[in-house]
C-alpha cells in the first residue's frame, strides 16, 4: 500500500535535516485523523455525528491501518459506537509514534537514538529518501497554491491539514492568508461522496473540539 495520510503528516511534521518533529502536539491529533480517515474511506469504521463505529474488521493489509482497527474493537468492547473525540484523546499521543515505526519500515526516515546532555534518551527521525516527501508537497503545492482540482486521499489530506492549523509545516514560505483560504475551499469542496465528506466534516469538528480543549487545560496549568 502507498504511504498513509498519517505518515504524510508525520513526514511534513519532520525537520528534513534532524529529524526532530515541528508542532508534535497539533501534528498528533492530525496523525490520529489520518488513520480515522483511511479506515473510513477503506469503509472500516464510519464517523457520523460526534459517534466513530467500527463496521468490517477485514484486513486491509497495512500494519499501520490494520494495527488500529484491532484497537479500535478492542476499545469499544462490544459497543456499538463511541465518540470520536474520545479516540482521538486516546490514540493522538501514540499514534505518532505507530506512524514513525511505519516510516522507519518503508525506509522514508530512519531512527536516530542519543541521548542529550549525555543523560536525557532521545530519538531523532531523519530523512532517507527525500523523493516521498517531495511528490507529497509537489502535490499540496499544485492544489493549494496552483489551484488544481485534488483527489480525494489529496483533499483530506488537505482538510486535515488545515484543521490541526499546519499550514506551517505544509507551506513554510507561501503567504499563511492565501495558503487558509484555499485550504478551507478544499476542505468544505465536493471532492468526495456525500458519505466521506460528511465523515470528513464530522472529525474535522471532533480535531478541532480536541485541541482548543487542550490549549485551554494547557494555558490554565501554565498561569
Amino acid at each position: 500500500m502507498a504511504i498513509t495520510l498519517a505518515e504524510e503528516i508525520m513526514l511534513l511534521s519532520l525537520d528534513d535535516e534532524s529529524g526532530s518533529a515541528k508542532q508534535r502536539q497539533a501534528a498528533g491529533w492530525a496523525v490520529a485523523g489520518g488513520i480515522l480517515l483511511e479506515l473510513v474511506l477503506a469503509e472500516r469504521v464510519t464517523v457520523t455525528g460526534k459517534y466513530l463505529e467500527l463496521t468490517d474488521t477485514t484486513r486491509i493489509g497495512d500494519r499501520l491501518l490494520d494495527g488500529r482497527t484491532a484497537l479500535i474493537e478492542t476499545w469499544l468492547r462490544g459497543r456499538k459506537q463511541r465518540r470520536v473525540t474520545e479516540w482521538l484523546t486516546k490514540d493522538q499521543g501514540k499514534a505518532v509514534g505507530a506512524a514513525l515505526e511505519s516510516l522507519c519500515e518503508r525506509g522514508v526516515v530512519v531512527e536516530e537514538k542519543r541521548k542529550a546532555l549525555g543523560v536525557f534518551p532521545m530519538r531523532r527521525y531523519p530523512e532517507a529518501d527525500g523523493a516521498v516527501e517531495a511528490e507529497l508537497r509537489e502535490r499540496l503545492r499544485a492544489a493549494v497554491l496552483d489551484g488544481a482540482e485534488p483527489d480525494v486521499r489529496t483533499a483530506g489530506l488537505i482538510a486535515l491539514i488545515h484543521s490541526a492549523k499546519l499550514h506551517r509545516l505544509a507551506f513554510p514560505d507561501s503567504p499563511r492568508k492565501q495558503v487558509t483560504e484555499r485550504m478551507a475551499q478544499v476542505a468544505d469542496g465536493q471532492w468526495a461522496a456525500e458519505s466521506v465528506h460528511a465523515a470528513i466534516r464530522d472529525m474535522q469538528a471532533a480535531m478541532i473540539a480536541v485541541t482548543v480543549a487542550t490549549t485551554a487545560t494547557t494555558t490554565a496549568a501554565g498561569s
